[in-house]
């Protein structure tokens, strides 16, 4: 791949732009860590701090600084964040996006979800379209994108091999979603899961965050609507789209017209009266976000 040895992931408080944790930030070395720093997070800037320095899995752990230390040539001369990626956006958003993972040149190196690769291209151009993001590209932290009334999470924070998280890592990495799904509730109308396998991750989060999920578990499909509520009745509209990695986007399978449209969709903000459920077309796929 013609990569050189550089220098290991960023240490936190050392001037990355919008890094939320300092050199006293907790850190969370197994899952009962995660349980404990995730549920004790007081405020959405100290959970997502916790988030960023997590070393509860040690497999993601050692490929993510791989990374960061044996770089991509065409950014051999760039520094890599080679962290966890914490949710990032409005802290009081109706629009919430739920992708898969961080990818290993995109997240993994710019410090944020969905930026500095050509899924995070294709995935900013639409929000700017439906008045969801200031810019219409998102290439490093620090560049002045801000989302609007919309924020970006992850099912796993750390950049997996292969695209392709545990089944203990997506669980081992679940509270932090649920503390963060918590804490923005009061605000949060939609859900934007993007791929098979963050749908799938979502359900059991929702539930530990006080939502009803339904029985059986919808099937994942673009376009799918689940309408589901909190327990104070607060409505929630989870809506499916198919993930804009370039193996979609290259074939066809995504185009930006479905990805406005589910993004206007979720931008309207109104509860379907019926959930609309639709079979998956060829299945769930395993991919980065």
């Amino acid at each position: 791949m013609g990569e050189e040895v550089r220098d290991g992931p960023i240490a936190p408080g050392t001037g990355w732009p919008d890094d939320p944790a300092t050199p006293s930030t907790p850190v969370a070395r197994d899952a009962a860590e995660v349980r404990e720093l995730a549920a004790a997070a007081g405020t959405l800037s100290e959970l997502t701090a916790r988030q960023s320095v997590c070393r509860a899995c040690p497999r993601l752990v050692a490929w993510r600084e791989d990374v960061a230390a044996v770089r991509r040539k065409s950014f051999r001369d760039e520094p890599y964040w080679g962290r966890p990626i914490a949710g990032w956006g409005d802290p009081e958003p109706s629009i919430v996006i739920l992708g898969l993972a961080p990818a290993a040149h995109g997240g993994n190196r710019t410090g944020r979800v969905f930026t500095g690769d050509r899924s995070g291209d294709f995935l900013f151009a639409s929000l700017y379209r439906c008045g969801l993001a200031s810019q219409p590209t998102s290439v490093s932290a620090g560049d002045g994108q801000r989302l609007i009334g919309a924020r970006i999470v992850a099912a796993v924070r750390c950049a997996p091999p292969e695209n392709k998280p545990t089944p203990q890592e997506r669980d081992r990495c679940a509270p932090w979603l649920a503390a963060e799904l918590r804490m923005v509730a009061p605000a949060m109308r939609t859900v934007v899961v993007l791929g098979g396998f963050a749908w799938q991750a979502l359900w059991p989060v929702l539930s530990q965050a006080g939502y009803q999920v339904p029985r059986p578990r919808p099937a994942f499909a673009h376009g799918a609507e689940v309408a589901t509520r909190s327990a104070d009745g607060t409505g929630l509209l989870v809506l499916g789209c198919y993930h804009p990695s370039q193996q979609n986007t290259f074939t066809g399978r995504v185009t930006p017209g479905m990805l406005d449209a589910i993004f206007s969709r979720a931008r309207d903000g109104r509860l379907a009266g019926r959930p609309r459920r639709q079979a998956a077309a060829g299945g769930a796929r395993h991919l980065p976000g």
